[in-house]
């Protein structure tokens, strides 16, 4: 191979590493809730912001919004929203406060479920997760599209536990009715052993709590407590991403069957998938 054939593969790889590195991620929104939905998203401080902050989306419908490759940040869904007395937008659930359907650079009243991405963070991997730390609204799906490096699970909260939430934690529907969240122990009592703060700011110190293993139990993969990055966190490279609201539990392996898939814990916790008619009434974890 002649000196001027080498230079040419060399200027073709480095074009290619360029605009592989600059080439902006895709974030497929997808409703499969029997009910609308208002996604939002908040950028973490010194990250590109986004083309939209909010949107409405029906049922059975999908979006796909482009992320900037080093975006940092989180998203999720709203549930029963309308215009108030004030004409302001607000939500029963997952309300970022705006006062419009775009949240404008405001993050989720809790309790709501949470997709967080830092987007080619350190060793260019993208490192994603579904959170429930502050609490639970709606399923949750990530999947991965393409990408390399990483283990590039799926991983979310594909049950719904707004019926079997602790009744110290639920959160009830504003005109009666069923829950429409699931709060976190810190959210419901402040106390420094379940927001993991004070002198219970330390792995070491802040374990789970019986309230964050009743998020656990239920969803193996999400998030359930400050300090469970372990179980938790997973990362994949120039990878695109769906994200699915409400997404079937009962499809996982027939979905993902197929995947390798390295994650440690099951998408689903099979024992636990009829958890909302076991524990229709919302039973208490207080032993009160």
């Amino acid at each position: 191979m002649d000196r001027r054939h080498l230079s040419s593969t060399f200027v073709l790889l480095l074009f290619i590493s360029f605009f592989s590195e600059v080439n902006p991620a895709s974030f497929k929104i997808v409703n499969k809730c029997r009910h609308t939905i208002w996604p939002g998203f908040l950028s973490g401080a010194n990250t590109a912001h986004l083309t939209t902050t909010g949107f409405v989306l029906k049922p059975g419908k999908s979006r796909t919004v482009t992320i900037p490759k080093s975006w940092s940040g989180r998203l999720w869904g709203r549930t029963l929203c309308g215009v108030d007395s004030s004409r302001k937008f607000v939500c029963q659930s997952g309300d970022c406060g705006s006062g419009q359907i775009e949240c404008s650079g405001n993050g989720a009243k809790p309790p709501a479920t949470l997709a967080e991405f830092t987007l080619n963070g350190a060793g260019g991997l993208d490192f994603y997760d579904v959170s429930l730390v502050d609490g639970y609204n709606l399923p949750m799906l990530i999947v991965v599209k393409g990408g390399k490096g990483g283990n590039c699970s799926a991983t979310g909260c594909l049950l719904d536990l707004n019926g079997a939430c602790p009744s110290e934690l639920r959160v009830a529907r504003q005109n009666g009715g069923g829950g429409v969240g699931c709060r976190s122990a810190c959210e419901a009592f402040g106390d420094p052993e379940y927001c993991c703060s004070g002198p219970f700011g330390t792995p070491n110190v802040c374990r789970p709590s019986r309230y964050s293993l009743f998020f656990k139990h239920a969803c193996p993969r999400a998030y359930s407590y400050a300090y469970d990055d372990t179980t938790s966190t997973y990362t994949c490279a120039g990878a695109d991403y769906v994200i699915m609201f409400c997404p079937p539990p009962y499809t996982s392996q027939k979905v993902f069957g197929a995947r390798k898939d390295g994650a440690l814990l099951p998408l689903v916790n099979k024992s636990m998938i009829y958890i909302s008619s076991l524990h229709a009434n919302g039973a208490s974890l207080s032993g009160k």
